[in-house]
């Protein structure tokens, strides 16, 4: 009953962050660029529940953007199930109690967004390659990000780690014996 729960509460989350997305950035944005807040919300869920879960759920809030938003279906989709995936294996080999761990783990996954997303709008609807463009829209989302996690970083570790309990269980005691 409680991973129910859970998966609703992180579903109300999905549609008030997109909310928030679409209205409060598009007023407070650095240079016109915004923010993508389900970057980080789909690193967090893999980070806190599983690889699996955090996977499932940036298919699936990248399928809805990619109707949403995108020209293409299927971009949003791939990309951010790479960033689930990719944020559980960073789970089993980074500590998420260090805040520069979860900085630097922000920043990679927003490179890794975008670049991914970058190519594969090339690929797909044939983009120019404006590099000088890409890599300033790269780091001012990278600042972007960095500075939303340091602000609520300390919100998210506390729901993360309830997340967590449930998933994954408290299983220090197993992994000594």
């Amino acid at each position: 009953m409680k991973k129910i729960m859970i998966n609703i509460a992180l579903i109300t989350v999905a549609l008030i962050l997109y909310y928030i997305q679409s209205n409060f950035f598009s007023w407070f944005n650095i240079a016109g660029i915004m923010p993508n807040l389900f970057v980080i919300f789909v690193l967090f869920i893999a980070l806190f529940a599983n690889r699996t879960i955090g996977t499932i759920y940036g298919v699936a809030i990248g399928i809805l953007l990619d109707f949403l938003l995108g020209n293409k279906i299927g971009i949003y989709a791939i990309t951010l199930g790479i960033i689930g995936f990719l944020a559980g294996i960073f789970d089993k080999n980074f500590s998420k109690d260090n805040r520069m761990t979860i900085i630097f783990m922000v920043s990679g996954s927003t490179v890794i967004f975008e670049v991914l997303n970058y190519l594969l709008n090339y690929i797909f609807l044939s983009t120019n390659v404006e590099i000088l463009n890409f890599i300033k829209i790269l780091l001012i989302e990278v600042i972007y990000h960095i500075l939303l996690t340091i602000i609520l970083y300390p919100l998210i570790q506390k729901f993360g780690y309830f997340i967590e309990n449930e998933y994954k269980g408290n299983k220090i005691l197993t992994r000594y014996f």
